[in-house]
């Protein structure tokens, strides 16, 4: 299904991983962008792990992959990036990564959360590193119950970060999606998002053809003819 439902005013994607919204998510991201919504990123690692050239030194890695993530962020309209500077591939929702992404809400104050799926899915082992994993359910922790709690985290009303309630969240990378959103316009925007991640890319002709039949498969399970692109989430309300 599509959602017809109003746009929200504020949308924030917490993702694991400098790239993963790119893959996951730029083409809706663009799409609401360009109807006048403000999008707002939080990362949670610097991608420490991440690359393939031997050659670059690995302390240089993180200015690199924050470079390449507001970059691609730009292409798509998106110009608030957070990052909270957690070790890729040390990922664990802990209390001190729930309270940073709980600040993070209270500061964007959005309606709408999309996050990483909490829920290994087994049939795509690689959708479910456990750094998505754990950004995932840190993330629902952070939706609910704390980022509205008044009581939660008492520090941050110090900062003057008033509770806020998230009103529905957008799982990413699920075996049962509810909602497909078409980018087949925003299908370009997308690979330029994905491909501003050169460190990611030892191979980058395979790039467009991999991601566009992921997105024409999703298209088809929606029902849509042939020649549509489409991304998947499953939508919950969460107020």
């Amino acid at each position: 299904m599509t959602t017809d439902e109003p746009l929200p005013e504020r949308v924030l994607v917490v993702t694991a991983h400098p790239d993963d919204v790119d893959f996951g998510a730029a083409g809706t991201v663009a799409s609401w962008t360009a109807s006048g919504v403000s999008v707002a990123y939080c990362v949670c690692t610097d991608g420490q792990a991440g690359g393939f050239d031997r050659d670059v030194p690995r302390e240089r890695i993180p200015e690199i992959r924050r470079d390449e993530q507001r970059a691609a962020a730009a292409v798509v309209g998106v110009h608030d990036v957070r990052f909270l500077g957690h070790v890729d591939g040390e990922l664990e929702p802990t209390r001190e990564l729930v309270r940073e992404i709980v600040r993070v809400i209270r500061s964007v104050r959005p309606q709408r959360v999309v996050l990483p799926n909490p829920e290994r899915w087994w049939d795509r082992i690689a959708a479910s590193h456990p750094d998505h994993l754990a950004a995932g359910e840190a993330a629902i922790r952070a939706v609910y119950p704390f980022a509205r709690n008044p009581f939660a985290f008492p520090e941050l009303l110090a900062e003057h970060l008033e509770p806020w309630t998230v009103s529905e969240v957008w799982v990413s990378a699920v075996p049962d999606p509810t909602v497909f959103v078409d980018v087949t316009d925003t299908f370009e925007l997308k690979i330029e998002a994905i491909m501003a991640h050169a460190s990611q890319h030892p191979e980058p002709d395979r790039v467009r053809p991999m991601v566009r039949e992921w997105l024409a498969a999703n298209a088809e399970r929606a029902g849509w003819p042939q020649g549509r692109l489409a991304e998947a989430f499953r939508v919950h309300r969460t107020a």
